[in-house]
Order: C-alpha cells, then structure tokens, then sequence
C-alpha cells in the first residue's frame, strides 16, 4: 500500500525518528579518498503543513561560494568551536542563512550522519517550522528559498541513480538526482539526506 504521507502527523514522524538508531554513518564513496578527519557540520530540514500536505524547505546556495556553490541544499553549515552541539550549529546556521529563528522551531529528532567527499560529517535534524514565516536571506549564500511537496519527494518515479567517476582504482560511485521540481535540481548530498528520510518514512 502506497504510504499517503500526507496524514503523517508530527507524533508520527518524532515516533519514526526516536524508534531509529542514528549510529551509523553513511558515505558512498570510499572513505580512504578522503585526507584527514571530517569537519563536523549539522543541517535542519525545515517541515511546514500547509493546505493538507507537508512540504520541505530547501535553499539554493549563491554560485560564487567556494563550496558547494550553486547547489541545492538544506539550510546549514559547519560547526564553530563555540557551538555546543549538532543541533546548535543546524540552528545557529539556519538562522543566519534564512533567518528563521531558532524558537520557532520544534526539532524531532535527527537522521543518520552522512560523510561528504568534501569531507565533512554532517549530521541532518528534521524540525517543524510555522508557515507562513517571514524569511531574511542571507544574499551574500543564499540564492532562494522554496519548498518542495514531500509527496513529490517520496514517489521513486521523481529521482534516479547515476555514476560519478572517481580517480582510479576507485569504481564509480551512486549519485541520487531528482527530476528538476520549480526550475530546481535536487542531487547529490541533500538528495542522499531525503533519501535516508524517505526510507525511515517507508520501512
């Protein structure tokens, strides 16, 4: 039977998400391709109920950042030596990305770190946040802000795996590409994110 995501209500996600462990890490590359340890990092998948459906906010990164530049993401960023944890650095971050305050924001749990090949940990948070909100972009990272149906999200007919070459000896390795949703692309890592949280909503 088709999972009708939409009658998840927010019990139901925090419930999914406290019955799972969050020990593993995942990567889908090798991770001896990497120098050195990663650089922890926290990102929040902001989620808003409006008009009978839930929606997952995503921002586009301004094309002139170093990394990641041009990117589809999730509002986020590395940590600071002043944080005192994960889910400070995803607020804290969010915060001066889209200026969504951390208050208004109710957090249910977290998914399964992920290592980048830019050689990051990051450690992803799904909150709930009140919609309609009076975003501020931050101009000088953040391109836009815009949301994505999470019902579009879960149909396995909306993205794809394909290769990305790697240095030999290495094989290839799997990149998740969604079908362009708005005129926006979603791959790479933050698809990856989606799909660990699609697989804790259906199994």
């Amino acid at each position: 039977m088709k999972l009708d995501v939409n009658r998840l209500t927010q019990e139901d996600l925090q419930a999914a998400l406290f019955a799972r462990s969050t020990s593993e890490i995942l990567s889908d590359f090798p991770v001896d391709l990497l120098t050195g340890a990663p650089k922890p990092a926290a990102v929040l998948i902001p989620m808003f109920y409006d008009r009978n459906a839930w929606h997952v906010l995503f921002i586009r990164r301004t094309s002139s950042l170093a990394e990641h530049g041009g990117q589809v993401a999730f509002p986020g960023g590395r940590s600071d030596p002043d944080d005192q944890s994960a889910i400070e650095t995803a607020l804290r971050e969010t915060q001066e990305e889209i200026g969504l305050v951390p208050e208004d924001v109710v957090v249910l749990g977290q998914l399964h770190k992920l290592i980048t090949i830019t050689n990051y940990e990051v450690t992803p948070f799904i909150g709930i946040i009140p919609w309609p909100y009076s975003f501020r972009r931050a101009e000088s990272e953040v391109a836009r802000i815009f949301s994505i149906p999470l019902e579009w999200l879960v149909d396995p007919q909306n993205y794809e795996e394909r290769q990305r070459l790697l240095p030999e000896p290495y094989a290839p390795i799997k990149v998740i590409y969604f079908k362009p949703y708005d005129q926006e692309i979603l791959w790479g890592v933050s698809a990856r994110i989606v799909l660990d949280f699609i697989d804790l909503l259906t199994t």
